[in-house]
């Protein structure tokens, strides 16, 4: 078991990794990847999201009413402006209509869980962090839909009712019944040790969806890789930015601008990811679109992380040479 912790803790650590090597791997062994997709895919989906509903209690959600003016603006920030940052630089970059959808599509999904952990890791506001990633994903079922259908339905067609149902399956009913079983079995020691060991499940389960992606691209991998790239490095900045930006603007302390910051611009990529192949299969850049967001974001939130850090001890530093 204490491996198996170590383990987790590794994978946790180096998630960004991780899925690069998973990703890797499907380019040049497709076939072991092939198998995830559709309800295979779906399932996966659904364990992630159990995950962190397994690391949720009730604290967690009586932050939401503790503090409705920090969740307020984190929410509206959330869906306002990954969206539509989303939306203008597909018009701006004169993306295609499948990158485009693939690109909006993040912009429309939840935070991200690993955003929880960048908050930690950057001195951040964690309970902050965690209500802001627990709103979103309850908003999502009419968020999600919503805001693609408004800000994609003109470049093809949206299946909004097929969406909700789908974040209504994967993503509402895990996070409920990993939430109840923690809340009901959290004290024992064997909830302990699940909980500890979830985060290499979930890091595994977004390597197998990006692996699954990649696999059914195949050879056409690269074909639009670079301006996939491009769109989502400036989307996922854009975030950062905007997300300061708003918690300046509103008066925020310097742990929850972090946040604020790292929640809006991490996203739940690996559900977007999931909602391109199963209502998008049409459109598979859209979904490459969304895989190279989930590799992204791990990657920049512990690059953004690490700044926020490092600034903080610079800082530190000058202050003592000062004092002596």
């Amino acid at each position: 078991m204490e491996r198996l912790k170590q383990a987790s803790h590794l994978l946790a650590s180096h998630t960004a990794g991780f899925v690069i090597i998973a990703a890797i791997i499907a380019f040049f062994v497709p076939q072991m990847f092939g198998w995830v997709k559709g309800f295979s895919q779906i399932i996966i989906l659904s364990v992630i999201m159990f995950s962190m509903g397994l690391t949720l209690t009730l604290d967690d959600f009586k932050v939401l009413a503790a503090r409705p003016f920090d969740i307020f603006i984190g929410a509206a920030a959330q869906y306002l402006i990954m969206p539509f940052s989303a939306y203008f630089l597909a018009k701006g970059l004169g993306l295609s209509n499948e990158i485009a959808v693939g690109l909006i599509l993040v912009g429309c999904c939840p935070g991200g869980v690993s955003s929880n952990i960048m908050s930690f890791l950057c001195r951040g506001d964690v309970p902050f962090s965690v209500g802001m990633t627990t709103a979103s994903t309850l908003l999502a079922p009419i968020m999600t839909p919503a805001m693609v259908l408004l800000l994609a339905g003109e470049r093809i067609e949206v299946p909004a009712a097929g969406m909700f149902l789908t974040i209504i399956e994967t993503v509402i009913v895990p996070v409920l019944l990993g939430f109840w079983l923690n809340y009901r079995y959290g004290a024992t020691h064997t909830m302990e040790n699940v909980r500890e060991i979830m985060p290499s499940v979930a890091v595994i389960g977004l390597a197998l969806i990006v692996g699954g992606v990649i696999a059914l691209l195949g050879g056409n991998f690269f074909n639009a890789g670079v301006i996939i790239f491009l769109a989502v490095l400036a989307h996922n900045g854009v975030g950062y930015v905007l997300g300061y930006t708003v918690g300046r603007i509103t008066g925020m302390s310097t742990p929850k601008r972090r946040t604020l910051s790292i929640e809006v611009g991490m996203q739940n990529a690996g559900l977007a990811t999931g909602l391109a192949v199963a209502h998008f299969a049409a459109y598979p850049h859209a979904a490459l679109a969304c895989a190279v967001s989930c590799v992204w974001h791990s990657i920049s939130g512990t690059l953004l992380a690490g700044w926020f850090v490092r600034r903080d001890e610079k800082h530190e530093e000058e202050a003592a040479v000062s004092v002596g």
